[in-house]
């Protein structure tokens, strides 16, 4: 079986969203301390993590947009895991319009929107004119009923303007967004099946997901449509 990892390593002090903090890493109980809570050479480190839910590879759900919209704790495993997923090539692109996802089959899928924006990640080029999604693109996606729409960019929208309607429209139809992904170059021309699953969190709308790819091989296409 093979996995390719689409997630960014989550460090102490990483910046993934101007103007957002970055998450604080360190020990709550270090081996050092726990050594008089236990028997002599057995040790232990507890880690305590601080961090706003939009760090590193991250889900959105409808509760990050919508009050009314489901929470983590409330999408259904399906919408998540061992999803049949598609590949989009929009490298060297900045405005990703509905001509990228006309006349393939998108159904039911997760689509990933590979820009090569990733090489940016963690220097000052990430977060200015990155790629993005049009809103027609996001209105043709849900007319496409796609399940989840992912992209390896600082945002699925336009942030040099203060409306986010890709956000809108496919979390409006519980279409799931995955941001900052990483390695999509590995999946060209590869079938491959989508996980990104976040914890179930009561009231959150976003957090950091294990995004992957697992390889279906030649042998295996007929499970995938």
């Amino acid at each position: 079986m093979d996995l390719i990892d689409l997630s960014h390593s989550i460090e102490h002090g990483m910046i993934t969203y101007k103007g957002l903090p970055a998450p604080i890493i360190c020990d709550y109980l270090s081996r050092e301390d726990s050594k008089k809570n236990y028997a002599p050479g057995t040790e232990f480190q507890i880690g305590k993590i601080e961090l706003v839910t939009n760090t590193g590879t991250y889900l959105d759900c409808p509760f990050h947009r919508y009050a009314d919209g489901n929470d983590l704790s409330q999408i259904n495993l399906e919408k998540l895991a061992e999803l049949d997923a598609i590949l989009i090539d929009a490298e060297n692109h900045q405005s990703i319009g509905i001509n990228f996802f006309e006349g393939k089959n998108l159904s039911g899928k997760a689509v990933i929107v590979h820009t090569g924006w990733s090489k940016h990640w963690r220097t000052d080029a990430y977060f200015e004119n990155h790629p993005f999604l049009t809103a027609e693109a996001a209105d043709y996606l849900v007319a496409q009923k796609v399940k989840l729409v992912g992209i390896d960019s600082h945002n699925i929208d336009d942030t040099r303007t203060n409306s986010r309607p890709v956000h809108t429209v496919l979390l409006r139809n519980e279409i799931l967004i995955v941001e900052h992904m990483t390695n999509l170059n590995l999946l060209k021309e590869k079938k491959f099946i989508f996980n990104a699953v976040p914890p179930k969190f009561v009231g959150v709308g976003t957090f950091p997901v294990r995004a992957f790819a697992k390889i279906v091989k030649a042998s295996d296409t007929s499970k995938v449509s």
